[in-house]
């Protein structure tokens, strides 16, 4: 029987808890104004179901007494507060009758004090105040509210008292106790109504909190999504045209010198051979470049120094090629790009002075005077005049790339006197 019993429960759980569910769900009690209108739907039925008691408490009390009259006035203070009720809560009001309802709902609940007897009274003036307290914009003015119910609620109380006294045999010592009882009882709804709105706002404002901050966090990774396709964007491209402005440009030149060696091998060997030199060292740095930017868009990062870089770039031009280079390099700690933008230049300049200047002999200097890198290239060939060093496209890449650095450049070439690079860039900022 039991086993039946608890089956029988178990499904009748089932039917009403969808059912519950049902009803809960059209609500959702994270926003303010929805969990407030839940709120006035319980507080509602509630007030409709006090007074229901508080009818039929005292329609005995009117049966005995032949006092219809006081029931009618009864159900009409009954009729009376469900409508205002209704009107308050699912009627729109506009600003002028908001207050006219307010004043007469809190007449209602005074008079339902001052003419009916017991507990049920004072409970239905609780749920009325709740509901004010649940309207009020901040603490202050719930203490405002609280603080007129109070003396409004002793003037109803002895009025009571002076309608019922023929009824029952009331004592000064009762009075006292029932007023007693009744003021704790409100002060502690009082209290327990003020603490639970304010859980529920501070809940509200660490709620609208944490969604802020959820949408910023999803803003900030879109943000640094895009920011970071558009940085790989610009590395790409940038290596794209290092790439082409460097190795392509290189290996071009190299086609060029092995061409006119080609053309010189038989009539001046010395001048083909020193162009296929030049065009062997071209080549060497055009794979040089390659390697570093492969190893760029690989991710990996460059373990080796400035000073260790030219040095390498020396030994890579001097060997197998009978050039001599003299160098005086300071050991520098400068930024990817710059340390890569000075070992090209000085490729650059070894290559051009070997491809046009015709250069055996070099001299490259790196120091850091007066707070500013000092890059110095100076060969012993031939020399450029004004219209070809205007013109080299090397040269113009060069010019562009200090540039951006925020440095100086500046060639200086004779016919007969060799040609020198010189060059100014700002040190790295600090932090």
């Amino acid at each position: 029987m039991k086993d039946k019993r608890r089956d029988t429960e178990k499904r009748t759980s089932d039917r009403e808890h969808p059912r519950f569910i049902r009803i809960l769900g059209k609500y959702d009690f994270s926003n303010e104004s929805q969990f407030l209108r839940f709120g006035k739907w319980v507080l509602f039925s509630l007030i409709v179901f006090v007074e229901l008691l508080i009818v039929l408490q005292h329609l005995e009390l009117s049966i005995d007494r032949q006092d219809w009259a006081t029931f009618v006035a009864l159900m009409g203070l009954v009729a009376t507060l469900i409508i205002v009720e209704v009107a308050k809560n699912f009627v729109t009001q506009t600003e002028s009758n908001r207050w006219t309802i307010y004043i007469i709902e809190v007449v209602a609940a005074c008079s339902f004090l001052a003419f009916t007897e017991g507990t049920y009274s004072l409970i239905l003036y609780m749920l009325v105040l709740t509901q004010f307290y649940f309207s009020a914009p901040d603490f202050k003015s719930s203490l405002w509210m609280f603080a007129v119910a109070i003396p409004l609620y002793l003037i109803c109380y002895m009025l009571q008292v002076q309608i019922w006294k023929d009824v029952s045999d009331i004592r000064t010592m009762e009075i006292l106790r029932k007023t007693f009882g009744a003021l704790l009882a409100l002060c502690t709804h009082f209290l327990f109504v003020q603490i639970g709105l304010g859980f529920y706002r501070q809940y509200m404002q660490l709620n609208a909190v944490l969604k802020e901050l959820s949408e910023n966090k999803q803003e900030l990774e879109k943000a640094y999504s895009v920011v970071a396709e558009v940085t790989a964007l610009e590395e790409r491209q940038r290596i794209a045209k290092e790439i082409h402005d460097t190795a392509g440009h290189s290996l071009t030149t190299v086609i060029m010198q092995t061409e006119a060696a080609k053309r010189l091998i038989e009539k001046q060997p010395e001048e083909a051979k020193s162009k296929i030199i030049a065009a062997n060292l071209q080549a060497k740095h055009a794979l040089e470049e390659l390697r570093e930017s492969v190893h760029v868009l690989s991710g990996a990062k460059e373990e080796k120094g400035l000073k260790t870089a030219l040095e390498g770039v020396i030994h890579e031009s001097t060997d197998g090629t009978g050039i001599c280079i003299r160098s005086a390099i300071e050991d520098l700690t400068v930024s990817t790009a710059k340390s890569r933008f000075i070992c090209n230049t000085l490729k650059e300049g070894i290559s051009n002075g070997l491809r046009h200047g015709g250069a055996s002999a070099f001299w490259f200097e790196l120091k850091i005077i007066d707070g500013r890198i000092r890059f110095l290239l100076s060969d012993n060939g031939k020399g450029l005049n004004g219209k070809a060093l205007a013109a080299g496209y090397g040269l113009t890449t060069m010019r562009e790339r200090v540039k951006s650095f925020g440095g100086e450049i500046f060639f200086e070439s004779e016919e007969g006197e060799g040609f020198e690079i010189r060059m100014i860039l700002p040190l790295d900022k600090e932090g």
